[in-house]
């Protein structure tokens, strides 16, 4: 028996093994870049969508039993919340923390805030905010 009777006719018994693992892993791959688009919809939508309030620290003073912190918060018009910000030593020890509330129909807030602390605060860090 020679080679060319036992080979079957191209084409008329289907794709080869490697066109159905072409396909197989083109599927999979639209498969998992659909998901990877609405995973990455998703944190967009809360990102952008959901936080409500929101602050940065421009300049903070550190004396020996307080930090005074300007802070600048933007929020939607007659959002309530919160902003929670500490304070930490040189050596790392937290020396204080607290929340300060934002509430009001206006939706850029510049105000310079008081945070005590137990010793010399040497940061000001704004830990998040919260809308009620």
């Amino acid at each position: 028996m020679s080679t060319a009777s036992t080979r079957l006719p191209e084409g008329r018994y289907g794709g080869t093994s490697d066109e159905r693992a072409d396909r197989r892993l083109r599927t999979a791959g639209v498969i998992l870049g659909a998901l990877l688009l609405v995973l990455v919809g998703y944190w967009a939508y809360h990102y952008v969508v959901e936080s409500r309030i929101s602050a940065q620290v421009v300049t903070f003073d550190a004396s020996a039993d307080a930090v005074k912190v300007h802070l600048e918060v933007h929020k939607d018009s007659g959002t309530t919340g919160y902003c929670t910000l500490r304070s930490q030593a040189a050596d790392g020890s937290e020396v204080g923390r607290a929340d300060f509330r934002f509430t009001g129909s206006a939706t850029q807030i510049d105000r310079v805030v008081t945070l005590r602390t137990t010793a010399r605060g040497t940061t000001a860090e704004l830990l998040g905010c919260h809308a009620d």
